[in-house]
């Protein structure tokens, strides 16, 4: 993304780079042998939980909802059935960089700070039906959300597809790993 200013890890050693316009390096840049086992943990939580906290613009102010979610497996992206009348769905259209989190539900035993989560910087479009990934995106929807279907036959129901630019997955504490699209992605492939 042209003009994005953070901060990239640059070696597996501890230390930070001030990185202006440029992507932040992923866990494929550094060579981590840990990159397949960290991506496959990933594609498993996206499995396991159906729900993701949505993350918008709205009014110039970040704006956070739930939706259900599925996954488009090719090309890969997450795929939500939004309501027009919903302010997330207005603000997808006017600004369609969106933020995804999706994280492993709380449990008594487990520390807070511990839960897995993955976190997806997105673009969000909608899916016309005419458009070649509607079908497969809206099979995929119904699927996981069978009951749910019906409202595929309301006017003001929209499918867009949100896909990922930049995916972090952290996977416990101090267990922080970016991952491009790309292999994360694979992963879901080579989990189905």
């Amino acid at each position: 993304m042209p003009g994005r200013v953070g901060f990239s890890r640059t070696t597996p050693v501890r230390g930070w780079h001030y990185a202006n316009n440029a992507h932040p390096l992923s866990i494929d840049d550094l060579a981590d042998p840990m990159k397949d086992e960290v991506a496959a943990r990933a594609a498993s939580l996206l499995r396991q939980c159906r729900v993701a906290t949505l993350g918008a613009m709205h009014d110039g102010a970040p704006g956070l909802s739930m939706v259900p979610y599925a996954v488009l497996p090719e090309p890969f992206a997450l795929v939500v059935l939004v309501s027009a009348l919903s302010a997330h769905t207005k603000d997808m259209v006017r600004e369609p960089r969106v933020g995804l989190l999706v994280r492993e539900p709380e449990r008594a035993e487990a520390p807070v700070h511990a839960l897995a989560r993955v976190s997806l910087e997105a673009t969000a479009q909608p899916l016309a039906a005419d458009d070649p990934r509607y079908a497969p995106a809206r099979a995929a929807y119904a699927g996981r959300f069978p009951d749910m279907a019906m409202l595929f036959g309301l006017d003001d129901f929209t499918l867009f597809a949100l896909t990922p630019d930049i995916v972090r997955a952290v996977l416990g504490f101090a267990q922080a790993h970016s991952l491009t699209p790309a292999t994360l992605a694979s992963a879901w492939r080579a989990g189905a």
